[in-house]
């Protein structure tokens, strides 16, 4: 995909209103996309809480925010997401923390199930994975790289995980090896204090936008 239409770009949320958005239909029952099992009403929960601690606690690396001071060109950071995600709660309030140092950058979010075609185009080892970040050209909206749907040593960790559970036939036994990778990636990102997301991030957007974004 080389472009994204403007009529997307128009109907997308800021980061206010997608948690607006989510406070809302957690107050109704439901979350985000068609599944609002008590199952994905708790992890939207959890994730309401993972976004507000973010909000308060993530601090950008020195050298982040000197290159993103740093970036001359408009663009539009364009995030496939869901409020049940747990990557995505981690990721996205670290991403608005990075778009607020420039003036040149807007982060704008939409659903994964509301954008099947977008979303088929920007596939992670042939799967839906969220979230999934397209940089944009603020003035032209032709795509000029993407990111996620995680930082590359929990991206590890899950492939991993999926392929022990690819070989599982026990029910319970799926249940329990998915709830210890939850667990587990839920440490890392604690751990890590959302270095690996902004250096990786920064990467993926100096090889987007080449020399406009500074060494």
């Amino acid at each position: 995909m080389k472009k994204i239409s403007s009529e997307v770009v128009r109907q997308s949320l800021t980061y206010e209103a997608y948690r607006q958005l989510t406070d809302e239909l957690l107050a109704q029952g439901k979350t985000t996309g068609e599944n609002h099992s008590e199952a994905m009403i708790h992890y939207t929960q959890l994730n309401v809480a993972r976004m507000n601690r973010l909000d308060k606690t993530t601090r950008l690396l020195e050298n982040v925010q000197e290159q993103l001071r740093h970036l001359n060109q408009p663009m539009i950071w364009l995030t496939l997401t869901e409020a049940w995600c747990g990557d995505a709660a981690q990721i996205i309030p670290v991403l608005q923390k990075m778009a607020d140092v420039s003036e040149h950058i807007e982060l704008r979010l939409i659903l994964r199930d509301e954008h099947p075609g977008i979303m088929d185009a920007f596939l992670t080892n042939g799967g839906r994975s969220i979230p999934k970040v397209i940089l944009l050209d603020a003035r032209t909206l032709e795509v000029l790289g993407s990111w996620g749907p995680r930082p590359a040593e929990v991206q590890e960790m899950v492939m991993a995980a999926r392929a022990d559970l690819s070989a599982m036939t026990d029910k319970e036994e799926k249940k329990i090896r998915y709830l210890e990778l939850t667990a587990a990636t839920q440490k890392w990102y604690a751990r890590d204090k959302t270095r690996s997301i902004q250096q990786e991030f920064l990467t993926a957007l100096r090889e987007g936008v080449g020399a406009r974004v500074g060494a």
